[in-house]
């Protein structure tokens, strides 16, 4: 550390805002300088770090998205993945890591719902929880974010999110909640407005995340989100990034009229975040080799792969494959500042399922796609190839053109131009299976009954084709299962349906986000909330419930009645039959993923504490359990409900 020292007003003005896009102010020597990097799914650093300008990167690990990892429903790898981006930025000289980003995914259109694990705050919070403990185990710092409600990138800077208190506790904070279990060094605030607040201005939100979550670190803007640094640093902000020179020139005339105490307690959080960063830098080692990192990377795409539909023809038997689209030899990722520079080469999928024993070649038919246009190459040709094969693997998807930082999309359908496609190949081929590459929900109703298998690849980092091949020969059997509702269209989402203007975004849906609406009102989906398919089949056995205190313990069998041992996610979700408020049919308050052998059983064995039974009384200001009956429902997923038993809590029944 640099020692005791005291900053003049000037230097505390300057600490308070970055000394450019990456570093923070030295105080003239004063203050160690930390580097702060993008990259939540892989490094994303400039080669030069004094730019803004970002089109030149380091070239890094490219991970799965968030979607991806949360998809796997095994947190465990989440605090694998947080471990070797540490080592990552060990390797790069790296303080602090700009992630994870936790918001819900309110909207299927929103630009960044790649970057985000689930539409469920338990499931966001599970996850955010260990891959932050996973990066600060290598002596690296984080950055929790978006705080809060950035569940939209439509004007984001100047839309104000209008969300009741009830809501904003149950749907929009609990993951913030559970990740600050974790201790993150750093929360960053969004873009948006909540309430008609400015985030880096609304120190109501920010006392309850000091006072309530018990956060302890500093409070950063996301980058150029502050419009006002004096209103920003009176609400609790610590510190404005990157640097602003007109800022600090005005906060610097108007230094003797500042408030000198919240000056103070932001410029001590920022010199005691410096210090602890080089602490912290003197203790750091690598502890994983690249090729470690690189396993990482494989196993959470081959974790987190879904198997939407099978008739059959998978995993692939012996036979000849065609294997077309252009996420098939071009890599597929989402834009912004989570677009990771891949260390290796793209491998193409066919080489890949050639190397894992399958007998598969390229052809041409979708060649480009740009924003929710397409290019159809060869397509005639496609179709004549295909027609002589015994299956055809045809890869669509979206871009990072059109799933992106700072845009929405403007549609959850694929391109007419990939639509046509599927539609010729299904009809000229044998056996055809669709492999779709995007960060978020894609509305498959045109085609999905033409085609034999859907396998939802996602963003898979820089060895999606290699797990993808692994699925589809069977190597690996598929166990990811969806982290969030895909509707039977656009229309469906009570969401796509508030009110939005230049000005606001009305939550007018509530609590009734992704599958707490389908569930609650009946809506018929596409694929639930929790789906997910395997080449095993699972059934559960023997609910139990007992009494544990505040909480009830949870126990079940799952037994696997197939050949093939394979990974179960198995989803506890809790509904209360008597009711004093509006609650959702049911909500998920744990899960396990559990291996199971080929026909033999595994005992589970979950915890509810007293809080997955509570409701968020406004008249209270407290979360609160009304005395009187639940029921807890085993489910392969949201729809799929396997166990079901009620239970008296709080009262003698």
């Amino acid at each position: 550390m640099k020692g005791k020292r005291e900053l003049t007003k000037e230097q505390k003005i300057r600490s308070v805002m970055g000394a450019d896009f990456w570093t923070n102010y030295d105080a003239d020597g004063s203050l160690y300088t930390f580097v702060v990097s993008d990259g939540p799914v892989g490094l994303r650093q400039p080669l030069d770090r004094t730019s803004s300008e970002q089109k030149d990167c380091i070239r890094s690990v490219a991970y799965p998205s968030f979607q991806i990892l949360s998809q796997s429903w095994d947190p465990e790898l989440a605090y694998e993945m947080g471990k070797s981006l540490g080592n990552d930025c060990i390797e790069q000289k790296v303080d602090i890591l700009l992630g994870p980003g936790v918001n819900i995914k309110r909207l299927p259109t929103n630009g960044r719902n790649f970057e985000y694990f689930s539409e469920d705050p338990y499931v966001a919070g599970a996850f955010a929880k260990r891959y932050i403990e996973g990066v600060q185990s290598m002596h690296v710092g984080t950055s929790l974010k978006h705080f809060c409600c950035n569940s939209s990138e439509i004007s984001r800077q100047w839309a104000s999110m209008e969300v009741d208190e009830r809501t904003l506790r149950e749907i929009y904070l609990p993951a913030f909640e559970k990740a600050c279990e974790a201790q993150p060094w750093t929360v960053m605030c969004s873009y948006n407005l909540v309430n008609g607040v400015r985030m880096s201005e609304n120190a109501k939100l920010y006392r309850v995340l000091r006072e309530e979550f018990g956060f302890d670190g500093v409070i950063v803007s996301d980058w150029d989100a502050v419009k006002d640094s004096e209103a920003s640093l009176n609400a609790g902000l610590n510190w404005e990034m990157p640097y602003n020179e007109a800022h600090q020139r005005e906060m610097l005339a108007k230094a003797e009229k500042l408030d000198e105490k919240k000056l103070d307690e932001s410029a001590a959080r920022v010199a005691a975040l410096a210090d602890k960063c080089e602490a912290e830098s003197k203790l750091r080692r690598q502890d994983m080799t690249l090729q470690e990192r690189r396993a990482v990377a494989q196993k959470i795409e081959e974790e987190g792969i879904v198997l939407l539909k099978n008739e059959g023809v998978l995993p692939l038997k012996a036979g000849k494959v065609f294997v077309t689209g252009a996420p098939a030899v071009r890599y597929y990722f989402g834009g912004g500042s989570s677009n990771v520079y891949p260390e290796r080469d793209f491998e193409p999928l066919a080489e890949a399922l050639a190397a894992e024993g399958a007998n598969a070649e390229y052809g041409e038919s979708v060649w480009e796609t740009n924003g929710h246009q397409s290019h159809l190459g060869n397509l005639k040709e496609a179709v004549l190839r295909a027609a002589q094969k015994d299956v055809t693997v045809l890869c669509v998807g979206e871009p990072n053109t059109c799933e992106y930082e700072s845009a929405d999309r403007q549609q959850i359908r694929l391109s007419k131009e990939e639509e046509a496609a599927i539609h010729a190949l299904a009809e000229a081929s044998e056996k055809l299976v669709v492999v779709v590459y995007a960060g978020a929900a894609i509305d498959m109703s045109d085609w999905i009954g033409e085609a034999d298998a859907v396998l939802w690849a996602g963003y898979g980092g820089e060895f999606v084709s290699r797990a993808v091949a692994r699925v589809l020969t069977g190597k690996v059997n598929p166990s990811g299962k969806l982290t969030e509702t895909f509707p039977l269209s656009l229309e469906d989402v009570p969401a796509e349906n508030a009110y939005r203007d230049e000005a606001v975004m009305v939550y007018s849906e509530g609590l009734n986000v992704g599958y707490r609406y389908f569930d609650t009102f009946g809506v018929p989906v596409l694929f639930p909330f929790g789906y997910g398919l395997s080449y095993s089949r699972f059934e559960y056995k023997n609910l139990t419930l007992s009494k544990e205190g505040d909480g009830v313990m949870v126990s079940f069998d799952i037994e696997n009645v197939s050949d093939i041992g394979g990974k179960e996610a198995a989803q506890v979700y809790v509904r209360e039959i008597t009711k004093e408020v509006y609650r959702p049919y049911k909500e998920l308050k744990a899960f396990k993923k559990v291996f199971v052998g080929a026909k033999e059983k595994v005992h589970v064995a979950l915890f509810l504490d007293r809080r997955a039974f509570a409701y968020y009384s406004v008249a209270r200001d407290a979360w609160t359990v009304k005395p009187g009956v639940f029921e807890i429902l085993i489910g392969k997923n949201a729809e799929q409900v396997a166990l079901r038993k009620k239970i008296a809590i709080g009262c003698d029944m």
